[in-house]
C-alpha cells in the first residue's frame, strides 16, 4: 500500500474520533468520496493500526444507528421552513 494512503487513513480515523464525524463530514474535509473513506476504516487501517480502526468504528456504527433520527429531524425542519 502506499504512504500517502496509509497516512490518510490514519488522518480520516484520527478526524473521525475527534470530530465524531460522520463518513459524508469527513469525506467533505478530506475531499474525497464516501467510499473512499469508508474503504479506508474498514479495510485498509486494520492492516495499519488495528487498535485505532475499532476505535473509529465505534463511532462510525454510532452515527449508522443514530442516522433515521437525523433523516427525519431534517426533513423537520425542511418542512417546518416551507
Amino acid at each position: 500500500m502506499k504512504e500517502y494512503i496509509e497516512e490518510r487513513a490514519v488522518q480520516i480515523a484520527n478526524y473521525i474520533i475527534e470530530a465524531n464525524a460522520t463518513v459524508r463530514q469527513t469525506a467533505k474535509a478530506f475531499g474525497v468520496s464516501k467510499s473512499t473513506v469508508h474503504k479506508d476504516v474498514t479495510e485498509r487501517l486494520l492492516l495499519i493500526n488495528p487498535t485505532l480502526a475499532a476505535r473509529a468504528r465505534r463511532v462510525l456504527d454510532v452515527n449508522k444507528s443514530e442516522r433515521h433520527i437525523r433523516g427525519g429531524l431534517a426533513t423537520r425542519n425542511k418542512y417546518k421552513h416551507e
